[in-house]
């Protein structure tokens, strides 16, 4: 019988191919929903297999959530990586930009991981966990001065409560745009300042020269 107009043809694939490409439809999905309410039904249907294949690859749907997750974080942490061409504060506000526009194209799924069912989840709020403290590690990186192993605690501890400004300041402009998304990056970035100053004299000291434009060569 004659294959139905419209029918997804099914491809071979190898099993990591498939793998990806099931991930990858996820992720996509992600953007437009909340992970709990992506359908393992619809996903195998636009990979053209069966759903029962589909737990070939992966053994449970949370299995599969799990995987999805762990690649939109991975999106993430890419979109933001600093530009190590630019000044320090030009960087900040250039990775935070990323960062807001990222979130704003995947409203739905940010509003869920952080504050929808899956925000206690045991399984998927390590992973949420883990990319705050990735971003957490690459800002401290990319520090003007040495961070000092004993200033550290405080230091770490300082930038989760600024993450959690981030994550909240940032829930709270998806939902009523109160700003423009420039004065909500601005406001972001000099509050990472305003910490800092607070936190650690030296990356005060450091960040109060970067803020300085330089003087034009006689």
């Amino acid at each position: 019988m004659a294959r139905e107009a419209g029918a997804t043809k099914r491809v071979r694939l190898t099993p990591e191919q498939r793998r990806v490409q099931l991930i990858t439809l996820g992720v996509k999905m992600l953007g437009e929903r909340a992970i709990e309410d992506i359908s393992i039904t619809e996903i195998a249907e636009q990979a053209g297999i069966s759903r029962g294949l589909l737990f070939h690859y992966f053994p449970t749907k949370q299995d599969f959530q799990l995987a999805v997750v762990a690649q939109a974080n991975a999106e993430l942490l890419e979109r933001v990586a600093p530009d190590p061409t630019l000044g320090v504060l030009d960087m900040l506000h250039d990775s935070i930009g990323r960062y807001v526009e990222y979130v704003a194209e995947n409203r739905a799924s940010y509003l869920a991981l952080l504050r929808g069912p899956t925000s206690v989840s045991p399984d998927l709020k390590p992973l949420v966990d883990q990319t705050r403290d990735v971003i957490i590690g690459i800002i401290l990186a990319e520090a003007p001065v040495p961070i000092e192993q004993e200033r550290r605690p405080r230091l770490l501890l300082g930038m989760r409560g600024w993450v959690a400004f981030v994550e909240e300041t940032t829930l709270t402009w998806l939902r009523e745009e109160p700003i423009g998304r420039d004065d909500l990056v601005d406001l972001l970035v000099e509050s990472l300042v305003a910490l800092a100053f607070a936190l650690d004299p030296a990356l005060a000291e450091a960040l109060g020269r970067a803020a300085v434009p330089a003087e034009p060569a006689r």
